[in-house]
């Protein structure tokens, strides 16, 4: 789990786990992380995680948000990254990268993976059905999709969805579609009104698309599609 270490002047004050989806940062005692000094605005920042991405949102603060030094509206987040709000910073950890590679200790699971390597170096294609390759019988490449706009002045345009994280919608009503292996998915990130999906008003919590779906934020619908 990512997370942030709070400190000022060298001190380290706290670590805050990255908990929830949407992380608000600000001096008014609601924020999820609250700074009470009057060099940080009310509601002064967020941090949206998705999965295992995070990414940085300057809520329009009098004073502004620093990553590295550098004033930035919107950031995402690497592992190391330095976030400055006043005399405050919090350095940005990411979450630990999980694998499944067995220990050395694990002789049992080195002596499972050679015989896999053997059956595979030997022929796995007699594994499988009939007609049917290894290329073919490996997870499918995520397709390619697009927004198309359904109403509003640039209604037909289309936005094709090659980043990792797009943004809808405008200041005061934001949400992003995160692209992942496992499809498409769409989460609220800044606002009190929340999009909807196919008429339906959607929570805090990531949702995933559907070819044809009907999102609609800021007043504007569009249409999501999968391309073959």
């Amino acid at each position: 789990m990512a997370k942030l270490i709070l400190s000022m002047d060298g001190l380290v004050l706290k670590e805050i786990q990255l908990l929830k989806e949407r992380m608000s940062i600000g001096r008014k005692a609601h924020n999820d992380i609250q700074i009470d000094n009057m060099a940080i605005s009310g509601e002064h920042a967020a941090v949206v995680t998705i999965l295992s991405d995070s990414f940085l949102e300057d809520l329009n603060s009098t004073n502004g948000t620093l990553v590295n030094g550098q004033p930035v509206k919107k950031h995402f987040l690497k592992d190391g990254d330095v976030i400055e709000l006043g005399k405050y910073k919090m350095k940005y950890l990411a979450a630990p990268v999980v694998t499944d590679e067995a220990s050395p200790y694990d002789q049992s699971a080195l002596q499972r993976s050679a015989a896999v390597e053997t059956v595979a170096a030997t022929g796995a294609a007699a594994l499988l059905p009939a007609g049917t390759s290894p290329v073919s019988a490996a997870v499918p490449p995520l397709p390619s999709a697009v927004i198309q706009l359904r109403s509003g002045s640039n209604v037909g345009h289309q936005l094709q969805l090659t980043k990792q994280l797009t943004t809808l919608g405008k200041p005061g009503q934001v949400a992003v579609i995160a692209k992942r292996p496992q499809g498409y998915f769409l989460t609220h990130v800044e606002g009190a009104a929340f999009p909807t999906l196919n008429g339906q008003r959607i929570d805090t919590q990531a949702r995933r698309l559907e070819d044809h779906d009907i999102i609609e934020i800021a007043g504007v619908k569009m249409e999501f599609f999968l391309k073959n």
